[in-house]
């Protein structure tokens, strides 16, 4: 997302798209918590959110009641607005779809799949990095995944989990190019070292992208104290 790119220095832009995707992905939050989490400092976050709210990205709104503790003015949290949520999602998708269709013209299919493979190869690598000593690796993904910006959760099933990711932020590239799904349901299944099924995606028109794990002798021994 390009915001007040007329307005603003370029690195006055990175910060904003920053500072948005933070909102984005992690909900609504004040400006001292921005300033936290991002490293910046209030007075810079500030400037930055002022801008946002006046391009339409963000809006301000009053915290609620049963939030505000102590004396003093509460402060402010900022929240993104759907305008704001559809420019974000859609512009750097957009310039992704292109490059991808330019590949895929230039050098054929099989780079649109050697592409997906090396993305997901880096999820293999991220994921197992962060999971590798946790028990349950199912919970553990998800919360990988979670921190990539997917919303994920784990629902138990009868015969197996769930994975469930609420939020998909490549959901526009990947119903151009399903080869990115695909492999990416490849590197959760080398992640959990066990088969998994993809039962439905955002990018094809479902609510929630949703893979399906199904129970092994392994995961038996480690399940959370369900029957």
């Amino acid at each position: 997302m390009k915001i007040a790119a007329g307005l603003a220095p370029s690195d006055d832009v990175r910060t904003r798209d920053a500072v948005a995707r933070q909102i984005l992905e992690n909900g609504p939050s004040t400006a001292a918590a921005l300033s936290k989490k991002l490293g910046f400092t209030p007075a810079g976050i500030r400037r930055h959110l002022d801008a946002l709210v006046l391009d339409g990205v963000l809006e301000a709104r009053e915290p609620h009641a049963a939030l505000v503790r102590g004396r003093g003015r509460p402060s402010k949290v900022f929240v993104m607005t759907d305008n704001g949520r559809e420019k974000f999602e859609h512009s750097y998708d957009d310039l992704a779809v292109a490059a991808l269709k330019f590949m895929s013209a230039q050098m054929g299919e099989e780079s649109i799949k050697a592409f997906a493979e090396s993305r997901a190869d880096d999820i293999i690598k991220k994921a197992s990095l962060s999971i590798v000593k946790k028990s349950q690796k199912s919970d553990a993904l998800a919360s990988f995944l979670t921190e990539q910006g997917y919303a994920a959760s784990v629902v138990e099933k009868v015969h197996g989990e769930e994975i469930c990711q609420h939020h998909c932020p490549i959901a526009h590239v990947a119903a151009e190019f399903p080869q990115l799904c695909e492999a990416e349901t490849r590197a959760f299944s080398e992640i959990l070292g066990t088969h998994v099924q993809r039962l439905a995606t955002i990018a094809h028109g479902d609510g929630v992208c949703t893979t399906f794990v199904p129970k092994t002798a392994r995961s038996l021994t480690t399940k959370r104290g369900r029957s």
